[in-house]
């Protein structure tokens, strides 16, 4: 038995790591289940089952996509939604998709965004809420009187569930909980010496359509109401035809930004052993010492809340029914994430595929595909996922090619099209992305056989490979974030200073031609060591390894988080600190620590026995970043000659090396690259499938092994160097 279990073992091991290598043969002409997946809108009609199949076939045949993930769409959409009429012509694009081989996504909603069941965008029928009006989303109102020195108060409680009522003063920042002062549903209290605020916080039904995202019972009865409804009607298709379930911009914003839940104290109170209840004035005001730390735990646990709820409850139920999920927030290009998406990398630690959407009216999303990609590495995901060109107006061609190489140099590796329309003389979201259209008829087979070799390579298992580690400053966003902040709940509420976490982004990758890892940090204090001056994210598949750390401006930090930086800077590890030294603590108590090790590190104090690095950057700008970065370490993972580095990925699938370079500019490039390491290379290119020899040379770069390529790569194209083992 034991021999038969070995056999079984060496031969998965083998056919596993033959599928890690990268075929020219197969990258010329790739399986169909690379193929890229659209938004199908059936927009705003009744939709007709001939035609439907005839423009599926279309899309499949004659566009070159690899199947549909359908939207209906729109306040006359015809048939009902989830009706039995509905259903049958699903079922028959199932059946088609069956006989070509094609593939489909389960659009989770009718409309955007996902949780109503057609309240918006759609028809306006609030289905959720109508068979679930105590599961939709719940609101964090505060109530708040002036109460003078030996005043005395008496109210009765607003309505809604009590979550705390406090006494403030605002002079002493003395808060009193008034628990005890509450009878028969009216407070009744006397103010002592001070200038004192009462505050109610109550939790209330908001009114909106959308399913409670931060209450994942709730988050079951839409599932049951919607993913569940189609398994029942097409069970069979599960894992063959319908690999995965899509959701569609939820988001923490509604509810003016102060979506809570009813029960949040009990769920503090398990994770913390304690009552939040004194914490809650820190949700709008600064309440001395604590402030942060509050700030922390309050924001912190409702941006887990809100992953846990929607997201996980989602990964849960696609996981047991054989398909993978995926999807993407509203307003990720938002620099401070606290009252949108909570915590956007934590929300990809919850979906198979951590997703994006690049969206027009000057959202640059582009800015944040290093969030979302670095959630997948962070949590060992295979797939990166964007949808795509939405709402970005009759784009060229050039400009089609040229989103999608920013993409996956940065770590989309499924680009899902938005969109494929229906009726196509009435596109509320152009560009209109089928064969019906002349604009992209002719264009439109090469560049979908151009992302289906963009997939086929880069959505291999395998490892990423960057040097230099980013920490995600999520702790510091929430240590200064307040609810109903000036700039509107839309917009993040509050704009904080010193951030430039992006900025330091957009410098390494966008200019240096240096790519990064963010790492959470949940994922800095439980899945990673150090050992001999580097940093191992240690993943079962995806284990990186960092030679530096970029701390990027930052007030607050985990205790923990600094403590294991310094470890990494004593043992020989190089970091950098860029604009903001961190002073807070997310731990209460622990600022002065905080201060300890910084000044230990950077102000002078260094420790004699530390073998690494230490930076501070108060201004980060290109050259003085380029010149500290060459100063950390002599040589990189992959080297530009100065002023022409290109934007590229590096992965490492089985033990064959795959880089990606794309060349965005209208003129032609050509110089020689260095790559770390000694391999064998030869250029894919992803426009034409050929496979092309390379010039290079092997060396020795301060007792590294290197090899030398000569990179020549067209205007506005791309090309993947490859080791030919």
């Amino acid at each position: 038995m034991k021999e038969l279990i070995k056999i079984v073992f060496t031969l998965f091991v083998f056919v596993h790591a033959s599928q890690a290598q990268i075929s020219p043969k197969a990258f010329a002409n790739p399986e169909k289940q690379y193929r890229p997946i659209p938004l199908w809108f059936w927009n705003n009609t009744t939709v007709n089952e001939t035609e439907l199949l005839n423009l599926f076939r279309q899309m499949v045949e004659k566009d070159g996509y690899g199947g549909c993930a359908i939207l209906p769409f729109g306040k006359d959409f015809k048939p009902e939604y989830l009706s039995d009429k509905y259903f049958s012509l699903y079922g028959a694009i199932i059946e088609e998709a069956r006989k070509l081989d094609a593939r489909m996504s389960l659009y989770d909603e009718y409309g955007f965004p996902s949780g109503s069941m057609g309240a918006i965008n759609a028809d306006g029928v609030p289905r959720f809420m109508n068979k679930y009006p105590d599961a939709t989303i719940k609101r964090l109102d505060k109530i708040e009187y002036e109460v003078p020195s030996g005043t005395r108060i008496r109210k009765p409680l607003p309505e809604g569930k009590l979550m705390a009522t406090v006494a403030m003063d605002t002079l002493s920042g003395k808060r009193l909980s008034l628990k005890t002062h509450i009878h028969s549903g009216e407070l009744d209290w006397r103010a002592p010496k001070g200038a004192w605020k009462v505050l109610f916080f109550v939790c209330v039904k908001d009114g909106d359509p959308n399913v409670d995202y931060l209450n994942p019972e709730a988050v079951k009865l839409f599932v049951k109401e919607t993913h569940q409804a189609y398994y029942e009607k097409f069970s069979k298709d599960f894992g063959k035809t319908i690999i995965q379930t899509f959701f569609d911009e939820p988001t923490l914003y509604r509810a003016q930004g102060r979506m809570w839940t009813e029960k949040f104290n009990e769920k503090f109170k398990a994770r913390y052993g304690y009552s939040p209840e004194l914490l809650y004035p820190a949700l709008w005001y600064n309440i001395g010492e604590e402030t942060q730390s509050a700030r922390n735990r309050l924001f912190g646990l409702r941006a887990t809340l809100y992953a846990e709820g929607f997201m996980k409850t989602i990964q849960e139920w696609a996981s047991a029914h054989g398909i993978h999920s995926t999807g993407h927030q509203d307003q990720e290009e938002i620099q401070n994430p606290v009252s949108v998406s909570g915590d956007l990398m934590l929300c990809g630690k919850y979906m198979d595929m951590p997703g994006i959407d690049k969206i027009g009216g000057n959202r640059p999303a582009e800015l944040y595909y290093k969030i979302i990609s670095s959630s997948a590495y962070n949590w060992d995901k295979r797939q990166v996922m964007s949808e795509t060109f939405g709402a970005m107006g009759n784009l060229k061609v050039k400009e089609l090619y040229q989103i999608a190489m920013e993409q996956y140099t940065k770590g989309i590796n499924t680009l899902i099209p938005h969109a494929v329309w229906y009726d196509d003389k009435n596109v509320t979201f152009l560009p209109e992305l089928s064969w019906r259209n002349e604009l992209y008829r002719d264009s439109l087979p090469a560049f979908n056989l151009f992302l289906t070799r963009l997939n086929y390579v880069l959505q291999q298992e395998g490892k990423h490979v960057a040097d230099i580690a980013v920490i995600y400053p999520i702790e510091s966003l929430q240590g200064e974030h307040v609810l109903d902040g000036a700039l509107g709940y839309y917009e993040g509420g509050i704009r904080i200073p010193n951030t430039d976490y992006i900025h330091i982004s957009t410098l390494l990758t966008d200019t240096l031609g240096r790519d990064f890892t963010y790492i959470h940090p949940e994922v800095l204090s439980t899945k990673c060591e150090i050992q001999n001056g580097l940093l191992h994210l240690n993943n079962h598949i995806n284990k990186e390894t960092f030679r530096l750390v970029i701390v990027p401006g930052m007030k607050t930090i985990s205790l923990a988080n600094l403590q294991k930086i310094e470890t990494f800077y004593k043992t020989g590890g190089n970091v950098i600190f860029t604009t903001q030294l961190p002073e807070k603590s997310v731990e209460p108590g622990k600022d002065k620590e905080i201060k300890k090790i910084i000044n230990r590190m950077i102000t002078g104090n260094k420790s004699q026995s530390s073998s690494g690095k230490a930076f501070f950057i108060e201004k980060p700008r290109t050259e003085i970043l380029r010149r500290t970065l060459a100063a950390c370490h002599k040589v990189a993972d992959v080297a530009f000659p100065d002023g022409q580095e290109l934007k590229y990925i590096h992965k490492i699938n089985g033990n064959q090396s795959v880089y990606y370079f794309a060349n965005l500019k209208d003129t032609s490039y050509r110089a020689e690259v260095i790559l770390r390491g000694k391999i064998s290379p030869v250029l894919l290119d992803p426009h034409t499938g050929q496979q092309k020899d390379v010039t290079y040379k092997h060396q020795l770069s301060h007792g590294v092994e290197t090899t030398s390529i000569l990179l020549s790569i067209k205007e506005n194209s791309s090309a993947f160097i490859i080791d030919r083992k």
